[in-house]
């Protein structure tokens, strides 16, 4: 009897030795997402319109083992510069990262954590880049080193030091960005995300600009509803150039892949030192999936600026998604 124990034991020893070798073994895979679109505007804006290869990541993400990964991706937009039609390559990524238990750590040219969750949980970035990202309240990649760690099932927090000059610029001020961030989820599906951080600006005569947001969200497999408030003080190290907004948005699944998206954005500045691009937006739209790597989402958009004087203006769009 011992014998045969002993032959067991030694069984699942060695069966279980095999199954972490299988697990550690180096993998990698390819980064490729492209976005492209067909618009054009409607009524007064009718003469604006043309195809559009609005953005590609390309790169490569591998996994050697032990919790490491290194991850690099290029990013080959369009330029800020509205009469620079070049695409332009830019390094969105060059990072390692490493899972122990609860705990992760990043560092290098990492994605940032002020806006990241709510643009997932949006999950149309194709479409429509989330609040932040499309008001330009921070970047979604920057140089420094981030931690997060789940302490139970319904919380976790984290943690980011960078730059803060995005992944675009070199670095130019002496001042570093600091985050911190508390995800919360209550029940199974409900998600409420809390975010604080601090740019330094490092010139004198300017302000550290500060960044505060507030998300709650809801998951079924049946629909998304999700919604956002975002304050910025002192944008651009400007004193008293604060902005906030929100944006609420809901999505519903229909049969055969197929989904219904809606969301309304309000951009509004302190005593309308912005005015001039301030606006509330709102779009409408449906997405097919065609197999695996391929989205395709018609939508209609409306576009109400702040500014005395300018009328609304109105476009249709047909975005294409292919990525894995």
């Amino acid at each position: 009897m011992k014998f045969i124990m002993a032959g067991l034991l030694a069984s699942i020893g060695i069966a279980t030795q095999a199954q972490d070798t299988k697990t550690e073994e180096p993998k990698g895979k390819a980064v490729v997402q492209v976005f492209g679109n067909f618009h054009t505007g409607l009524g007064a804006e009718n003469d604006d319109r043309g195809f559009e290869l609005e953005r590609s990541y390309l790169g490569y993400e591998y996994k050697p083992g032990n919790g490491l990964s290194v991850k690099g991706v290029m990013d080959i937009g369009k330029s800020s510069d509205v009469s620079d039609y070049q695409r332009i390559a830019y390094i969105k990524n060059a990072m390692v990262s490493w899972e122990t238990g609860n705990l992760t750590l990043n560092g290098g040219l990492i994605s940032t954590t002020q806006f990241n969750f709510q643009e997932k949980f949006w999950g149309y970035r194709y479409i429509m880049k989330s609040f932040q990202d499309e008001y330009k309240f921070g970047s979604s990649a920057d140089l420094g080193i981030s931690a997060a760690y789940r302490f139970a099932g319904w919380i976790s927090a984290d943690a980011i030091i960078v730059n803060g000059e995005g992944y675009k610029k070199i670095q130019k001020n002496e001042g570093l960005n600091y985050g911190l961030g508390v995800t919360l989820t209550p029940v199974k599906g409900f998600q409420i995300r809390l975010y604080g951080g601090l740019n330094e600006c490092g010139e004198e005569g300017k302000r550290d600009t500060g960044n505060f947001a507030a998300f709650a969200g809801y998951k079924h497999e049946k629909f998304t509803i999700g919604a956002e408030y975002n304050y910025m003080m002192n944008a651009s190290y400007n004193e008293d150039a604060d902005q906030s907004g929100y944006s609420i948005f809901a999505s519903v699944n229909l049969p055969k892949e197929i989904s219904l998206y809606v969301r309304f954005d309000d951009l509004y500045s302190k005593n309308d030192w912005n005015k001039v691009k301030d606006e509330s937006a709102a779009i409408l739209g449906i997405q097919f999936k065609l197999g695996e790597y391929v989205k395709i989402a018609p939508d209609f958009r409306m576009a109400m600026p702040k500014a005395d004087g300018v009328k609304n203006s109105y476009s249709a769009c047909i975005n294409c998604y292919f990525g894995f």
